[in-house]
């Protein structure tokens, strides 16, 4: 009964085909519809209900530029010949029935499109409302989990302009860093997990961003997130310092007063882009924490990360980052450029993210950030 159903539809003139799409709560599809051309002057609409009781949603009020009305957004492409619905902070009421039609006199031609939206399982970035946070000068992750089923989906970002949303970079392979620019991108299949890199950071990386997960031709998924960067004026960009070999160094970063309660980490660069070997800070309060090499101190109300690394030969020298994690995403905020040597040297240097005097031991790299520290 169900294939004579289906077939029956598929006969009326005006529904030229039915498709079936799934959202999830709290995120976003992108709809693709593909027209004859006889009709690309006519009006595009999409509406919700079945036949006469059928609601339009949106309406085409202009070619080649995205109308928008409330969360439903209409781009009509004559030069291609197709037109794309997008449906944004997706809720269960949302499920249903829609149509995309195209007016003409007579029976308008349209596609059917049945729509459920999942709420177990949310495929967005993990925020707080909505904002990622990052410090002009430092690099950035950001996690993003999505249902095992589209592990072999092809994933991207793009960074949302006036009449699109501009791809920055993509990834359809898994277990492997692909990168462009300052942008990287690792999709961990077995874990469900996308992870995206934003190195050297400025203030014109601020704005709306996306990460698309493409479904099938006819529709894509996505989350949306806003990238926030600003200066974090208490906080130094790059520290140099040095130790004798066999000794143990000092570093200590500033972190902004807003991060008092997040969780705090210092990571090593152990690879050409990997920064796996970290340590954190306790979540529930500051305090002294040891793990190997590494012993790490959260003074929260001085906003003062301390490590204190020890035992350390010459081939050990190496590259670190300050940061912080908050939900969904790591800012790294201060790198720290250590080199342990042979001399027989008894006293160790340390720095200071306060100290200004010619006498301090730390001082500013200028050189821009060439390597990035991901925790796998």
């Amino acid at each position: 009964m169900k294939i004579i159903w289906t077939f029956t539809l598929l006969m009326i003139p005006d529904v030229l085909s039915s498709i079936s799409v799934t959202g999830y709560s709290g995120g976003g599809v992108t709809i693709t519809f593909k027209y004859n051309k006889a009709y690309e002057t006519d009006e595009k609409y999409l509406c919700k209900g079945e036949g006469s009781e059928c609601k339009v949603q949106i309406r085409m009020e202009a070619k080649h530029q995205w109308v928008q009305s409330g969360r439903f957004s209409l781009y009509d492409n004559t030069t291609a010949g197709v037109f794309t619905v997008t449906i944004r902070d997706l809720t269960e009421q949302d499920s249903g029935i829609y149509y995309c039609g195209t007016e003409v006199y007579g029976p308008d031609p349209k596609t059917k499109v049945n729509l459920k939206v999942i709420t177990e399982f949310r495929n967005q970035v993990n925020t707080n409302s909505g904002k990622v946070r990052g410090y002009s000068g430092g690099n950035i992750t950001i996690d993003y989990k999505y249902e095992e089923k589209h592990k072999n989906r092809e994933k991207l970002v793009c960074k949302s302009g006036e009449h699109q949303c501009a791809t920055l970079i993509s990834i359809s392979r898994s277990e492997e860093w692909k990168h462009s620019s300052r942008f990287s991108i690792h999709d961990d299949r077995s874990a469900g997990l996308l992870r995206v890199f934003i190195r050297e950071m400025n203030v014109h990386d601020s704005g709306e961003y996306r990460i698309i997960e493409r479904v099938s031709e006819d529709y894509s998924l996505f989350s949306e997130f806003e990238l926030v960067i600003t200066h974090a004026a208490c906080c130094q960009k790059s520290i140099s310092l040095s130790a004798a070999a066999g000794g143990s160094v000092n570093i200590s970063c500033k972190y902004p007063q807003s991060h008092t309660a997040d969780v705090k980490f210092i990571c090593r660069r152990s690879g050409a882009d990997l920064c796996a070997e970290e340590t954190r800070s306790e979540e529930e309060s500051g305090g002294r924490k040891a793990e190997g090499k590494i012993r790490l101190y959260d003074d929260r109300e001085e906003q003062l990360l301390t490590a204190t690394i020890s035992h350390e030969s010459p081939e050990h020298s190496a590259e670190y980052w300050c940061g912080v994690q908050s939900a969904g995403h790591k800012s790294f905020i201060t790198r720290v450029i250590i080199s342990f040597t042979d001399a027989d040297v008894s006293d160790t240097t340390s720095s200071s993210p306060s100290s200004s005097s010619p006498s301090s031991s730390s001082s500013v790299v200028e050189s821009p950030l060439q390597t990035m520290c991901v925790r796998k």
